[in-house]
């Protein structure tokens, strides 16, 4: 038997479980997205996207030089952005992170050069003074930018997402599941936790050893705990052939709606979450029927597996 927090469905029949369990998870998901526009209308969440929206988005060039310099980084930004805009200040001795910065200058209109490189070049066009010219695109630059772990000063506003219920027994059920599920899990006392305000990373052993390998931070909270597990088992099912920093972010609301659905499915309060498909604004119907279609059958598959 599977009871929600508001309703109780039966999955015992073998004939129709597969059924029941898709149309349940469907009818789920669809609440999901109806409290999407309560809380986006919400002031403190119109305060935290106002923070969020001043963290610019990278290449996948600079998200991978991120990661490789930093894998725990959450939010970077340059020296000054932080101190200027978010009042909050590199702590002393901090290493930088290097990315490539662009160059944006006044451009030739015909060689696409800076007018100090125009000037060495061959290029003859003198029809308009340099003065005139628009800027555009012509390089980039190693720039020097902190994770917000190497900061300190004002705090961010902060959403509540804790999930909270009874998950003793989930906990324990959820590391047995770990070796059918593929991973390897890991509970990380909180003096010891090194990928600082995430609660839980997937991350592989080498390019060699592809097994996921879940690292969650141990709390007092096993519902909150127990959700940071599906969250990254999710993970581990659906993205980790995933580079680009854009899509990874969007990535991780699929990863969290994963977790509210199961959370739910296990008596958990799991309705946080919701603010997070905010981030999939921009993307078309077709590609959100696409990451609601991962969501429902990741769900169905972490249940199956957990509760079997």
């Amino acid at each position: 038997m599977a009871t929600t927090s508001d309703s109780s469905v039966s999955f015992d029949q073998t004939d129709t479980r597969h059924d029941e369990m898709h149309s349940t998870i469907e009818d789920w998901i669809d609440e999901l997205v109806d409290h999407v526009d309560d809380a986006q209308t919400s002031e403190e969440f119109q305060e935290w996207l106002d923070v969020q929206s001043r963290f610019h988005d990278y290449s996948h060039r600079n998200t991978l030089l991120i990661n490789l310099q930093c894998p725990e980084a959450t939010k970077v930004a340059g020296y000054n952005t932080w101190r200027n805009e978010f009042d909050r200040h590199v702590q002393e001795g901090e290493q930088a992170i290097w990315i490539w910065a662009p160059i944006i200058t006044k451009q030739c209109p015909e060689c696409e050069n800076s007018p100090s490189y125009h000037e060495q070049s061959n290029c003859e066009y003198d029809e308009t003074s340099p003065d005139e010219w628009s800027k555009g695109l012509v390089g980039f630059k190693p720039t020097a930018v902190f994770d917000v772990s190497q900061t300190e000063g004002e705090s961010f506003p902060e959403l509540e997402t804790k999930a909270t219920g009874d998950a003793d027994d989930l906990v324990p059920a959820l590391k047995d599941a770990a070796a059918d599920i593929g991973v390897t899990v890991r509970f990380v006392d909180a003096d010891e936790w090194e990928h600082g305000d995430a609660k839980g990373v997937c991350k592989y052993r080498s390019k060699r050893d592809l097994q996921p390998v879940v690292e969650a931070k141990a709390r007092a909270n096993q519902a909150d705990l127990a959700v940071t597990l599906i969250h990254e088992y999710a993970h581990a099912f659906l993205h980790g052939d995933v580079t680009d920093g854009t899509e990874r972010s969007k990535r991780e609301v699929e990863a969290e709606a994963v977790a509210y659905i199961v959370g739910r499915y296990f008596e958990l309060d799991t309705s946080g979450s919701a603010f997070y498909l905010a981030a999939w604004q921009d993307d078309d119907a077709d590609v959100i029927q696409d990451r609601l279609g991962r969501i429902g059958s990741t769900a169905e598959e972490l249940i199956e597996t957990v509760d079997g």
